[in-house]
């Protein structure tokens, strides 16, 4: 990625116990402080110096935690990053000349640095957006001729 770059913990990386202790005080904690917007993370020398976090990156943490205690890998990755075509391939699960297939149609924006192809990450999920969109209408589309069809 160019720019800013993707932030991955592996699998295992994170302690499970450690992870899943972690989780539970801060899941009780936004639990006792459903309105807080902001977040005092007081060390252990006192309140003086506290961190001071939005609820949304509590939130972000949370989840993070949660992953990291089932063992699982995590990546943050900014909404504005750019992927190289082989990036979005092991995010969509598919080939890179299928990517690149995708690009050429147009179906996802892209632009070139020299001869490399660079896919915004907001573009990425638009298409993913506009793809699953079309994949439940198909859906509800073939359901609907199952039941004219009776079957």
């Amino acid at each position: 990625m160019t720019g800013s770059q993707a932030k991955r913990i592996e699998p295992g990386e994170i302690d499970t116990e450690v992870a899943d202790r972690a989780l539970r005080r801060v899941r009780d904690y936004l639990t006792s402080h459903p309105t807080d917007q902001i977040i005092r993370v007081a060390g252990e020398t006192g309140a003086e110096n506290a961190l001071i976090l939005p609820r949304s990156v509590v939130n972000m943490v949370a989840f993070v935690l949660a992953q990291a205690a089932e063992g699982q890998g995590v990546s943050i990755v900014p909404s504005h990053a750019e992927l190289t075509t082989q990036q979005v391939a092991d995010l969509l699960n598919v080939s890179r000349p299928f990517v690149v297939g995708l690009l050429e149609s147009g179906e996802i924006p892209f632009r070139l640095v020299g001869t490399h192809r660079r896919i915004r990450y907001d573009d990425l999920k638009e298409y993913q957006r506009r793809s699953a969109s079309l994949s439940r209408a198909a859906a509800d589309e073939l359901s609907d001729l199952g039941q004219e069809l009776g079957i």
